[in-house]
């Protein structure tokens, strides 16, 4: 162990400021991989994931922040807020609208394969609290639904046909593609047991049918997404998507190679005085920045897992400072964030996007050039989208580099795991 490891895993690196710039390693990833015989792998090879779990829970640093962990998701649900007071009327649900029977017909296949005792730990009412018990460690902090490594091909397959039926292509595409970096990391390190493909847990919310609300939850290493369809409205909030590599081969390409084009585009774009204004800190470990900005686990994003009732102040640039093509390019970046969501599903989101682009703001921090570690956010009252890059776990970066990324996705005010919507369908069938 390092002398600035916290527990094995996390370093002080991550956290501590520094004056002089970051410098990028360079983005082969593997030259900054551990031994295969590093104790960190040693130690756990050949335990499963369930013992590598109970041996993670033994350090002091997680032991201390699962506590807190715990504190947030038994909070009542408020959801994440510029300035912690809900803004309401922002979240209108269509009346007549049903939801897709080709989607409800997969869920039930999936569902007639199982075993009663498979389909209890399956399924929740659709205003349970295990909708906010997702999380993005490769260790469980709760285990919610059923594990898919621990299930027969069939069985992963239904899923699988759930989640794609429920999405765009590109967006099953992309959770397909993070879960098999999962994988190949597994490989690269020689811990398939802990790090695979399958290293995930599925539930689903409320009953599959057309005409009642229901969704699902995946949820395990860098891949956490929750879906909810509620009279034909879609919305797959609260995302988190990662990948440590995040810069692969052919066989594994980049996940986030065309939001990052467009967000180093944009950010090169900005001219002095709009940079002043967007760029908040200089660098990811900015001395500027505030005691506990950044954090040992989550370093600078904000929107993870168990921060549904964040309060999340504007920083940046107003997009109406910013000219036309900055204002396409914006907009790209917001498209690309709802990927996952079907082409007119996708296209709902944009309208409401735009709807508020005026009180949209584009934070950023560190170089904008490329030649550094980087975080941005894009902010308004209906979305908030991060994307950071992180130091290593696995890999052996103590500091920020563009091979370990993180992204978050939140429908702030009260509408992520579609609870604006719950209500008013809610309140619909009690009226």
């Amino acid at each position: 162990m390092s002398d600035d490891d916290i527990d094995g895993y996390f370093s002080t690196a991550r956290v501590s400021a520094r004056e002089e710039a970051i410098e990028l390693p360079p983005d082969d990833f593997r030259a900054n991989l551990y031994p295969v015989d590093s104790p960190q792998f040693t130690q756990v090879r050949g335990m499963n994931f369930e013992q590598f779990a109970q041996d993670r829970y033994r350090a002091p640093f997680l032991r201390e922040l699962l506590e807190y962990w715990d504190g947030l998701y038994r909070e009542p649900f408020v959801g994440v807020t510029s300035d912690g007071v809900v803004r309401e009327g922002l979240y209108a649900l269509p009346e007549g609208g049903r939801n897709d029977p080709e989607l409800v017909a997969a869920a039930e296949r999936l569902m007639g394969l199982l075993t009663p005792g498979e389909r209890d730990q399956l399924g929740h009412p659709i205003d349970a609290p295990q909708w906010r018990a997702w999380s993005n460690p490769e260790f469980m902090v709760y285990r919610i639904g059923l594990r898919l490594e621990c299930l027969a091909d069939e069985k992963v397959e239904a899923i699988l046909e759930v989640v794609r039926r429920s999405l765009s292509p590109e967006g099953y595409q992309r959770v397909r593609q993070a879960m098999e970096l999962n994988g190949f990391l597994g490989r690269l390190v020689e811990l398939p047991e802990i790090l695979n493909a399958r290293s995930y847990w599925f539930a689903i919310f409320g009953t599959p049918s057309q005409d009642e609300p229901w969704g699902w939850q995946l949820s395990g290493h860098h891949v956490d997404v929750n879906f909810v369809t509620i009279g034909g409205r879609e919305l797959a909030a609260p995302v988190f998507i990662g990948a440590e590599p995040a810069l692969s081969d052919d066989e594994h390409p980049p996940l986030f190679a065309a939001r990052e084009r467009a967000a180093l585009e944009l950010a090169g774009s900005l001219t002095e005085a709009q940079r002043a204004e967007a760029v908040v800190y200089d660098s990811v470990l900015d001395p500027r920045m505030p005691e506990g900005r950044i954090h040992p686990a989550d370093e600078r994003h904000l929107a993870g897992a168990f921060r549904d009732n964040r309060v999340i102040p504007y920083e940046g640039i107003n997009a109406a400072a910013l000219d036309a093509r900055q204002r396409e390019l914006l907009r790209e970046l917001v498209a690309d964030c709802w990927l996952l969501l079907r082409v007119e599903q996708r296209a709902a989101q944009l309208d409401l996007f735009d709807a508020h682009l005026d009180e949209t703001w584009f934070a950023w921090y560190g170089a904008t050039d490329g030649s550094q570690p980087y975080y941005f956010r894009i902010q308004s009252p209906v979305i908030v989208a991060e994307l950071d890059d992180h130091a290593g776990v696995w890999l052996a970066n103590r500091l920020p580099a563009r091979f370990h990324v993180h992204t978050t996705l939140r429908v702030p005010n009260g509408n992520d795991y579609g609870k604006a919507y719950l209500a008013q369908w809610q309140g619909r069938q009690d009226s």
